[in-house]
C-alpha cells in the first residue's frame, strides 16, 4: 500500500496535487496528515517532515522502502508505477505539452501564489479585488495563466486541459481553489474549466475534508484574524 504524507487540506496546495491525482485515478493509498503547527525547525511538523525526506516538506510518497518527494517526482513515479491509469496524455506531443505546463506551474506564477495563498475555507472577494488593483505582477500571472488554459482548452475542446483527466489538471486544481476563494474574474472558457475541476470527485472530497478541518492556522492567514463565522 502506498502512503501519502500531506499537510492541512485547507492550506497545503502542494499536498493537494498528488492526493487529487491518486484519488481521481483510483490509486489506493493511505493518508498521513502532518498538521501544520509551525514551519520553524523545532516545530513538530518540521521534525516529522525532516524525518521523512531531505526536503523536509510535504507531500511525501512512501512505497515500501522507497521515498519519493516533490510533486513532479511523485507524479512521474505514479505514471510509471501505474501505466494503465493514463495519468499523462496518450499522444507524444500532448505528453510534452502536459509536462511543460506542469513544470511551469511547479516553478512559476510566483506573484499569484504569494498574494493568493490557498485557503479553501475562506471567501475573500474584497482581498482579491484589492490585490488585482495593487499588484501588477499578479495581473500578469493571471493573464499568462488564462492564456495557457484557454489555448489548451481550445485545442482539446475542454472541459479539461487534455482529452481526459491528467496530471496537468491535478497540478492546476489548487490554482482553481485560489481563484475561487478570491473571486478572481476570469473568462467564460476558464470559468467552465474551473467548474469542471471543482466537480471532479477527487477535488470534491478534498474540499469537503478541508472544510471539515476547522483548524485555523494564524501563520497561514495573511488576510484574516480568525475563521469566518459558521
Amino acid at each position: 500500500m502506498l502512503t501519502l504524507h500531506i499537510g492541512n487540506k485547507n492550506y497545503s496546495s502542494w499536498s493537494m496535487r498528488p492526493w487529487v491525482l491518486m484519488s481521481q485515478a483510483g490509486i489506493p493509498f493511505e493518508e498521513v496528515m502532518l498538521r501544520f503547527d509551525s514551519f520553524e525547525p523545532a516545530s513538530r511538523f518540521k521534525r516529522a517532515a525532516t524525518a521523512l525526506s531531505p526536503s523536509a516538506t510535504v507531500p511525501v510518497l512512501v512505497d515500501d522502502a522507497l521515498v519519493v518527494w516533490d510533486t513532479l517526482a511523485i507524479a512521474e513515479y505514479l505514471a510509471e508505477r501505474f501505466p494503465d491509469k493514463g495519468l499523462w496524455p496518450q499522444a507524444v506531443a500532448d505528453r510534452a505539452r502536459a509536462r511543460s505546463v506542469c513544470a511551469q506551474m511547479h516553478s512559476g506564477f510566483g506573484a499569484l501564489r504569494e498574494h493568493f495563498p490557498m485557503n479553501i475555507e475562506a471567501h475573500l472577494p474584497a482581498v482579491g479585488a484589492r490585490v488585482l488593483r495593487e499588484q501588477p505582477a499578479v495581473v500578469e500571472d493571471l493573464a499568462r495563466l488564462q492564456s495557457l488554459w484557454e489555448g489548451l482548452l481550445a485545442r482539446h475542446d475542454g472541459p479539461l486541459l487534455f482529452d481526459g483527466f491528467s496530471i496537468a489538471d491535478a497540478f492546476f486544481a489548487p490554482v482553481v481553489m485560489r481563484l475561487h476563494t478570491y473571486a478572481v474574474p476570469v473568462s467564460a472558457r476558464v470559468q467552465a474549466y474551473m467548474a469542471a475541476v471543482l466537480a471532479l470527485p477527487g477535488v470534491l472530497r478534498w474540499r469537503r475534508e478541508a472544510l471539515a478541518e476547522h483548524d485555523f492556522r494564524p501563520f497561514e492567514e495573511p488576510y484574516r484574524e480568525g475563521p469566518d463565522p459558521a
